[in-house]
């Protein structure tokens, strides 16, 4: 991959990640409040809706600007193509090592952002100094284990499937897909790699916004999700899931869409 290539894949998921989160917060905000083990209106309800949004607006640029860079370098040194059969396997690597290299700038924004989402009355930085004062840098890793288990199923679903819809849809007209039909594929991909992942996401918040000392705050994801069963059964595995999917596809359509047109501009 040349050096231009890296620059222009780092800038536009930058952008792309930038967009993504500041427009769809509050859709995160109600997801998280909902997967909240405090239950939705003690969590904040539908006040302080941008509550965190600092965190996220911080870490959004650097997490997806190092996710892109990472995908687009691991897919050029490995087998691609869409004649090959090694193709979805290829996307599936090239993004399960983006996201354990984005989760390291991803998990501190996330662990500050949903603490601030259930507790709108506390500021961003008070979040912030308090984690660090009461449980130091490892404090704002909390859940890192959970999330990259969250991510890369849902990339090794999202990424292969955005890759192999835009494939078809190419083959189907005649010519390389625009940038608005790419947001269409990763809308739609989006979407169902959300549904199916939920289980996971709902076990990294409850990680995440757990007391210290408490079970749940070892990151132990088979134990939290064991507990939530236990506790809440299916409905509350799926909690939050069509703000979610909601989200994420729409996500998903802004997300991959601004990616493309804004590495078709540089490039």
């Amino acid at each position: 991959m040349e050096p231009r290539e890296s620059w222009a894949a780092l800038a536009a998921g930058g952008v792309a990640g930038v967009c993504v989160d500041l427009i769809l917060f509050p859709l995160d905000t109600v997801k998280t409040r909902l997967q909240s083990p405090q239950g939705f209106r003690k969590a904040g309800g539908f006040r302080g809706i941008y509550a965190g949004v600092p965190s996220t607006a911080i870490g959004s640029f650097p997490n997806a600007a190092a996710f892109f860079i990472t995908y687009e370098n691991v897919k050029s040194v490995l087998p691609h193509g869409s004649s090959s059969y090694l193709s979805p396997a290829t996307h599936m690597v090239a993004a399960s090592l983006g996201e354990v290299v984005a989760c390291l700038i991803r998990v501190p924004s996330e662990v500050v952002k949903q603490r601030a989402q259930v507790s709108p009355s506390s500021s961003t930085l008070r979040i912030l100094s308090h984690t660090l004062c009461h449980e130091g840098i490892q404090g704002l890793y909390r859940g890192y284990k959970s999330t990259v288990l969250r991510e890369i199923p849902f990339s090794l679903v999202q990424f292969p499937l955005w890759e192999s819809l835009k494939d078809l849809w190419s083959w189907k007209q005649g010519h390389v897909v625009d940038s608005w039909q790419s947001a269409v594929c990763g809308a739609f991909a989006g979407g169902f790699a959300a549904a199916v992942t939920t289980p996971l996401d709902v076990a990294k918040t409850r990680i995440m916004l757990a007391k210290a000392g408490s079970s749940n705050a070892s990151g132990n994801v088979l134990a939290a999700l064991g507990g939530i069963w236990r506790t809440q059964g299916l409905s509350g595995l799926f909690a939050g899931v069509v703000p979610r999917m909601a989200a994420i596809s729409l996500g998903g359509f802004i997300f991959l869409g601004t990616y493309e047109k804004t590495r078709q501009l540089l490039l």
